[in-house]
């Protein structure tokens, strides 16, 4: 059993802090009937297809001691049926040339999508409990950018959205290269009739890799530049297995090309491009991270207050130690000030054009990407302080801390550590600084 939870028709969890403010009945300028009505079918959903799922299999790895962390192949069809695949593959916009051609979860118009019902998506998905599940179902998908792929009905990516074959992205995981996106080795030769390339190297860390049959790989070509490619999985092709200390289901992969041949016409946008599309992918990678780490977080929070008030220690409730109060408080005070930085960039991401939001604002989906990551750090680790025994037991009333204990690190790290991001947002605040006194000028840093 995991901790109480009240749920209401209207509201969800009636838990101090387990939900968002706008969904306990408190005004928002940002929510509108679209969102409330996404936020019940997808919660819907996910009671229905994976917490079943997740129970089930949690039980079974409990009593057999055997690990059950492999995804079934008909909960990603599902997922493609509900409507849940192209829009967190689109992002905060469903671009034109996949409006009418894929269903949206809830039957929201594509044209009123936006950045809160990407959030909100994302929120739903992560509340069957960690990131595991999600990560195996949509960890691999890809940011839109449609021009750049081709659309018959054969493509990699209309098999994706249709929930037939995954894509994976093993864009710039090396094991040379870590945060280092240039520093990648995997290359593809053009050959002199340039009708194919011949791609060696590898891949490390791959989300989604060992489901995949596609991967959408950025390699180094002539000239040092940079070109992103889909390359089908093939005998040339070896996919391991990588057992990590969280995220089990996410089906993380090592992946290897051995003079894979992949033709010309599975080039993504043009050869030497293939930088500047990863780094547009980069921000919303970041965002949703940040989106899974918020709703850890709540989760925590959640089950920590609900031990609180019920467990009792010399005589009374836990939660009616001052020092105890005191702890939930902070925590509290962490998760609602980041939600509200959440909407704040979603907010802003939402009224400027792609490139301006880049050039302004990819600096601080950075810093906010990092700083959800500590946030949960903290907040996980004073709940299973709270927690005590029962936080350190798969199984139980501490189940989700448990679990999401293991996975922070798959949230902090992924997209860029927490180092290199502070830093990335510090330095592209202040370049480029105007004086009172003197022109505008880039600073050397």
């Amino acid at each position: 059993m995991g901790a109480t939870r009240v749920e209401t028709k209207d509201f969800g969890s009636q838990i101090p802090y387990a939900e968002p403010p706008w969904l306990c009945g408190l005004p928002s300028p940002y929510i509108r009937d679209s969102h409330r009505k996404l936020q019940r079918a997808m919660r819907d959903w996910v009671e229905k297809h994976l917490t079943p799922w997740h129970l089930r299999t949690s039980s079974r790895t409990l009593q057999t001691g055997k690990k059950s962390s492999r995804l079934p192949q008909d909960l990603y069809k599902a997922c493609a049926e509900a409507g849940i695949l192209m829009p967190m593959a689109a992002g905060a916009t469903i671009p034109q040339e996949w409006r009418n051609s894929y269903p949206i979860m809830g039957d929201i118009e594509a044209s009123e999508w936006d950045g809160f019902h990407d959030f909100i998506i994302h929120d739903e998905m992560t509340r069957v409990g960690g990131i595991g599940i999600p990560n195996g179902l949509i960890g691999g998908l890809v940011g839109h950018r449609p021009s750049a792929y081709q659309h018959s009905k054969n493509t990699a990516r209309v098999q994706q959205l249709t929930g037939t074959a995954r894509l994976a992205s093993s864009m710039i995981n090396v094991a040379e290269a870590g945060s280092d996106v240039q520093g990648i080795t995997t290359t593809a030769v053009l050959s002199a009739d340039g009708t194919q390339y011949t791609v060696n190297g590898q891949k490390k860390w791959i989300t989604g890799g060992t489901y995949a049959k596609y991967f959408l790989t950025l390699t180094r070509t002539a000239d040092q530049g940079f070109t992103l490619l889909v390359i089908p999985k093939d005998s040339t092709v070896t996919v391991r297995p990588m057992e990590m200390c969280g995220s089990a289901c996410a089906g993380t992969a090592f992946v290897e090309f051995d003079d894979t041949v992949v033709p010309v016409t599975n080039r993504v946008g043009e050869q030497g491009g293939g930088l500047a599309c990863v780094m547009s992918n980069f921000n919303h990678e970041r965002l949703f991270i940040s989106f899974q780490a918020m709703r850890c977080a709540r989760m925590c929070l959640e089950d920590a207050i609900s031990h609180a008030i019920t467990r009792e220690t010399f005589g009374q409730e836990l939660a009616s130690h001052a020092v105890v109060r005191h702890k939930l408080a902070n925590m509290a005070r962490e998760v609602e000030a980041l939600h509200s930085w959440i909407e704040t960039l979603v907010y802003q991401l939402g009224n400027l054009n792609e490139r301006d939001s880049i050039a302004r604002l990819a600096g601080q989906t950075a810093q906010l990407k990092a700083h959800s990551g500590i946030v949960l750090e903290r907040v996980v680790s004073q709940g299973i302080q709270l927690m005590g025994g029962l936080g350190l037991t798969r199984g139980g009333r501490g189940e989700r801390l448990e679990r999401i204990w293991r996975d922070v690190k798959a949230i902090t790290i992924p997209g860029g550590s927490e180092d290199i991001l502070l830093d990335l947002s510090i330095r592209r605040a202040i370049r480029g600084l105007t004086s009172p006194t003197e022109p505008r000028k880039s600073a050397k840093i």
